[in-house]
């Protein structure tokens, strides 16, 4: 942010000769990463015997993913969840058994992959999938872009302004104001998928990066 308030042609300062105006760019671009939760769900009426099973179920998980290629440091823990079922008979609650819940965060940048990671995971035992998310490395380079489209855009807004009023525009702006970023990434809602079903094919689509200013423009009229 700078504040600037120039002068009239007699050294005076107008506070009064001035145009607010917000400015707003976009870019829509190509995602290059893509991230996925794969869950292993595990039931049973034996605490050890559920989170043995789902250990058991997760390792093969992780191998056969190491196998497509998914290197160690794309591959992380995202949630492990030991809860109580309950079922519900005339008002009583009637224990079931245990249920371990343990995601895993998968970073893929090999976009055409996505699909063939998640048919590998459910065929080795993962029966639920969250956030199929597509998304940008360089997001930060991108919106430096977009806040030159939304400058311009102001600037080009507060011309329009001046020449409706008929008056001379100075076209530095005394005072601008970022607005704050928004990065859109295309994702895909949660699934729970059965065992053996393969997956539909998922398209990485655009991402939509937004920048947005608020800018104040001095002008002086004819005299």
């Amino acid at each position: 942010m700078y504040n600037y308030l120039p002068p009239n042609r007699n050294g005076l300062h107008h506070k009064g000769h001035l145009i607010k105006v917000t400015g707003e760019g976009e870019l829509a671009i190509q995602p290059d990463t893509a991230s996925v939760k794969l869950g292993v769900i595990t039931e049973n009426k034996e605490l050890i015997t559920a989170q043995q099973q789902n250990s058991v179920e997760v390792t093969k998980v992780i191998n056969a993913l190491r196998g497509l290629g998914i290197p160690n440091n794309q591959l992380q823990t995202f949630d492990y969840r030991i809860e109580s079922d309950y079922d519900f008979d005339q008002g009583k609650q009637i224990f079931r058994g245990y249920k371990i819940t343990h995601l895993l965060q998968v970073k893929i940048e090999d976009l055409p992959l996505v699909g063939k990671v998640v048919d590998t995971a459910v065929q080795n035992g993962v029966n639920y999938v969250s956030n199929v998310q597509f998304t940008a490395k360089n997001k930060d380079t991108f919106y430096q872009q977009a806040l030159v489209l939304a400058l311009n855009n102001a600037i080009e807004k507060a011309k329009t302004i001046a020449e409706t009023l008929n008056v001379t525009l100075i076209p530095t702006p005394s005072l601008v104001v970022e607005g704050g970023s928004s990065v859109q990434p295309f994702s895909h809602p949660s699934e729970t998928f059965v065992k053996g079903v393969s997956t539909t094919q998922f398209e990485p689509g655009q991402i939509l990066v937004k920048a947005a200013i608020s800018a104040e423009f001095h002008y002086h009229t004819a005299y």
